[in-house]
This record gives structure tokens, C-alpha cells and sequence, in this order.
């Protein structure tokens, strides 16, 4: 299939069928998806945590606004960014690029002078703002990459992040929660959404031309 008509398939699934898991090498493929991702100044400025602990699962569902989905899905994903931009971060990224390109350190230097000087003058919430942006563009090829794979998932934004943050250690590492993608199969009997029609903005709606 094509990846519209994969796009076509999917949909933000309700209701999981808990007693299919997905296999390890779909949820790699997934992950990779997101690691593949463009960012900004190549920076990767988002990890992505993988959940499959049913007691960890359980504990989210009060930060996530009670949806269960949370729980009964196979694997949790949580996309969570750079609390903010170092120095230290800037100048370990492209000193593992130069060394894996076989380039000396330093040879981006004149680049990241000026990355330094943006990033490090803004404040930990600026700095947030677009380091979860990044995060974004990785959930979206994961999506992409499911669908694909004929695995369902749904995007959530509806969580406390301050809580799931402190569940997860999260600020020890320099992180903060900014999705979760709960992936797994429909369950088709119980889902109410999984028969209706996906409505999108009529093509001459949303493309605005000059």
C-alpha cells in the first residue's frame, strides 16, 4: 500500500484488543522511524521511552485523564525533549557526527558558535518550546511507520506532564514528556470509532494557494 492509503487506514484507535501484543521487530521499526527523523541543526533533541510494564501502564492512566487506552495498549511510547539546550549538548552531537564521519572536531565550529549564541541567550521554557517541536516530526513518521505496519496507534497530548515527568525520573535525564503514542491492534467490536467514516478538510478547504 501506499503511504496514503496507509494514512487512509489508520485512525486514532480507542479501544485496544489487550490480548494482542505487537511483535519487538514492528516496535523497533516504529522507534526507528522516529530516530530517522529530521530535526533542527540535526540536533535529535528527543528521546523516545518505551513502556510495557502493566503496572507502570496502570499508574499513568490518572496522569493521562483516565483514558485507559493508556493500560491496555501493548506498548507506551512516550516522546519526551530536551529540557532545555547546553553546551554540552550541542558540542556532543557534532562531536560524535565529525568522529563518525571521520571529520576532525571542531570542523562544524563556526556552526555551533552560532547555535551556542541562539539557544544558550533564551530560557529553559523557550528553549522547551522548540525542542518539543522536534519532538513532533519523530511522532509523526512513528505514525506513518505503524500504519505500515498495520499497527494502531493514538496520539495523546492529554496528560498532566509534571506528573508523568516525576513518574518517570524524567528530569534526571534531562527531559520532559511531550506525547504519548499508545500502539497495538483495534479492538473492532468495541471500538466506537474504528466503522466510521475519516473526515478531513475538503482539499480546496485546506490548501490555501498564492
Amino acid at each position: 500500500m501506499s503511504l496514503l492509503e496507509n494514512l487512509q487506514w489508520r485512525y486514532a484507535t480507542k479501544k485496544y484488543d489487550t490480548t494482542r501484543k505487537v511483535a519487538q521487530e514492528d516496535v523497533d521499526k516504529i522507534i526507528e522511524a522516529a530516530r530517522m527523523a529530521p530535526t533542527s541543526s540535526g540536533l535529535q533533541q528527543f528521546r523516545v521511552i518505551v513502556i510495557t510494564n502493566q503496572e507502570l501502564k496502570d499508574k499513568i492512566v490518572p496522569i493521562a485523564m483516565d483514558q485507559q487506552i493508556v493500560a491496555d495498549c501493548s506498548h507506551l511510547l512516550v516522546f519526551a525533549a530536551w529540557d532545555r539546550y547546553t553546551e554540552e549538548r550541542i558540542n556532543k552531537i557534532y562531536d560524535y557526527t565529525t568522529d563518525e564521519r571521520g571529520l576532525p572536531r571542531g570542523r562544524f565550529k563556526s556552526y555551533t558558535d552560532k547555535l551556542r549564541a541562539l539557544y544558550l541567550s533564551q530560557t529553559a521554557e523557550e528553549n522547551f518550546v522548540h525542542t518539543a517541536r522536534q519532538a513532533y516530526i519523530g511522532l509523526g513518521l512513528s505514525i506513518a511507520e505503524a500504519a505500515e505496519l498495520k499497527v494502531d496507534c493514538t496520539p495523546m497530548e492529554g496528560f498532566v506532564g509534571q506528573e508523568l515527568d516525576e513518574l518517570l525520573d524524567l528530569k534526571s535525564k534531562g527531559l520532559k514528556s511531550v506525547l504519548l503514542l499508545p500502539l497495538g491492534y483495534r479492538d473492532t467490536e468495541n471500538d466506537w470509532l474504528v466503522s466510521m467514516k475519516k473526515v478531513r478538510n475538503p482539499k480546496d478547504k485546506f490548501v490555501i494557494n498564492y
